[in-house]
């Protein structure tokens, strides 16, 4: 391995202002504050890492991290953990691997704490490191280039405080991770949770009757950020069933990218999640890092569409990543579906928006026949991701023109944790829209009609939240 000079970082995504426009319809009284959980990532004061092949050499200034067991290289951070108020109920020190040949290792190091919190950044060298001698927190088997780690680190990390973390190997086949310098996109992070002081208001939750069903998810979630973390969070406490609305992990859909990025957060709720891919899943062939992640959950022989119902509500995952044509399988499985189903009320969900105001992505005219078929039996709401912001529309017919009497709600739920992108021509019927704020959309199945609304991440404010009645 070698190390470079500083990189340019690899930047997530544009986050730009929001623009939101009060709901007109009824608005749901909100729960009493209580205490919620919340994470607070920190980026490094110092990283380096030292070589015994160069004793006198420093690292401190460039854009990679090397650990090896021949020669020998260590690597050395420096977290500040500062204004956490509530007790710290865990911590995790996630690093990203270079993205370049030869990162990659089939050891990726041991972790250990150490007493020394005064070496220098740009000083310190093989001849003077600090002496390791602090507890083993965690050790990593193989990892791949470009993908995040994680290691349980609450052992020591338990307040606001400085510590430092030492990462060393014995395997000859060394591995390589981003350092600071590499820019915020890929810098390590320390990750600190705890619980939030009753005296304060977490994301605002909707009152719910006891028995009436929860849905609660977003789409485009996983990548090399913290946003799926703060996502992942807000799940922690709301019960209820998880839909993804597609490209649940960047950039490629594998099963290392699974592994390391959606496992460790929303992969925690994966028992409860009822899943839909997204074209970012099906950049391996054949979506196989989703299907095989999500195995059944993800719907009969990796056709990505399936349906269930929760409560007085028929609840339709699709797959807009394959024929959505009318006469397609999918959309003549679809009709067949709700003719079959005996509920009063359907929700579906899928990836690529017919009605959206983003930049990025313009609507996408194939998603209509999936529409019409829903609108012609009479459907409440769509969900759907791509763009990665969050937008409501009011109920719309299929050409997208205001139906109060038997429209659609159109929702984009793009905000699950990838870095956010811009709005353009804002769309007819669009009544609300935010970019800079990553939360979860939760709906609230009554037997009748629905609540939704837009759950914050925490330290966030932005909400949208309202009911209508089912057709």
């Amino acid at each position: 391995m070698s190390s470079r000079k500083a990189r340019t970082a690899r930047t997530a995504g544009a986050v730009l202002g929001a623009v939101a426009v009060a709901a007109a319809t009824v608005v749901v009284v909100a729960s009493a504050p209580t205490a919620a959980a919340a994470t607070t990532t920190f980026t490094p004061v110092a990283d380096t890492y030292v070589d015994n092949g160069a004793t006198s050499t420093n690292y401190g200034t460039t854009g990679q991290l090397g650990v090896d067991g021949s020669p020998v290289k260590r690597i050395f951070l420096r977290f500040t953990v500062s204004g956490v108020s509530a007790p710290v109920t865990g911590a995790k020190l996630r690093v990203h691997t270079d993205d370049v040949s030869g990162s990659n290792s089939p050891a990726g190091g041991t972790f250990r704490a150490l007493s020394s919190t005064s070496w220098s950044e740009t000083g310190t060298t093989w001849a003077n490191q600090p002496s390791i001698d602090g507890t083993t927190l965690g050790t990593l088997g193989a990892v791949s280039r470009n993908a995040w780690y994680e290691v349980n680190v609450g052992a020591v990390v338990t307040g606001n405080g400085t510590y430092s973390i030492a990462i060393s190997s014995t395997n000859s086949d060394g591995a390589d991770y981003d350092s600071r310098e590499s820019g915020s996109a890929t810098a390590p992070q320390l990750v600190v949770s705890t619980d939030a002081p009753t005296t304060t208001t977490p994301p605002t939750t909707t009152s719910q009757p006891s028995g009436d069903p929860v849905l609660v998810g977003a789409g485009d979630i996983s990548n090399s950020g913290s946003g799926d973390t703060a996502t992942a969070a807000l799940l922690d406490n709301i019960p209820g069933t998880v839909y993804t609305t597609g490209d649940n992990v960047y950039n490629d859909g594998t099963a290392s990218e699974f592994n390391s990025y959606y496992n460790p957060t929303w992969g925690r709720h994966k028992a409860r999640t009822k899943p839909s891919p997204g074209n970012h899943d099906y950049n391996t062939s054949g979506a196989s890092g989703y299907y095989n992640y999500f195995g059944a959950q993800a719907g009969p022989s990796g056709r990505g569409y399936y349906s269930y119902d929760l409560g007085n509500w028929h609840v339709v995952s699709l797959n807009s990543e394959i024929s959505m044509s009318a006469g397609s399988a999918q959309e003549q499985w679809l009709r067949s579906d709700l003719a079959a189903s005996g509920k009063s009320c359907t929700l579906a969900y899928w990836h690529k928006p017919r009605f959206t105001s983003g930049a990025d992505h313009a609507p996408s005219t194939a998603t209509g026949p999936l529409v019409q078929a829903l609108y012609d039996y009479n459907a409440e709401v769509i969900v759907t991701g791509h763009n990665h912001h969050y937008e409501r529309f009011a109920p719309m017919n299929p050409s997208g023109s205001a139906d109060s009497s038997r429209g659609i709600r159109h929702f984009v739920a793009g905000m699950g944790g990838a870095g956010f992108y811009n709005f353009g021509t804002i769309q007819p019927n669009s009544e609300a829209r935010n970019n800079n704020t990553f939360g979860v959309l939760k709906f609230t199945l009554h037997a009748s009609s629905y609540d939704w609304e837009f759950v914050p991440q925490a330290g966030k404010t932005y909400n949208d939240k309202g009911t209508t009645a089912c057709h």
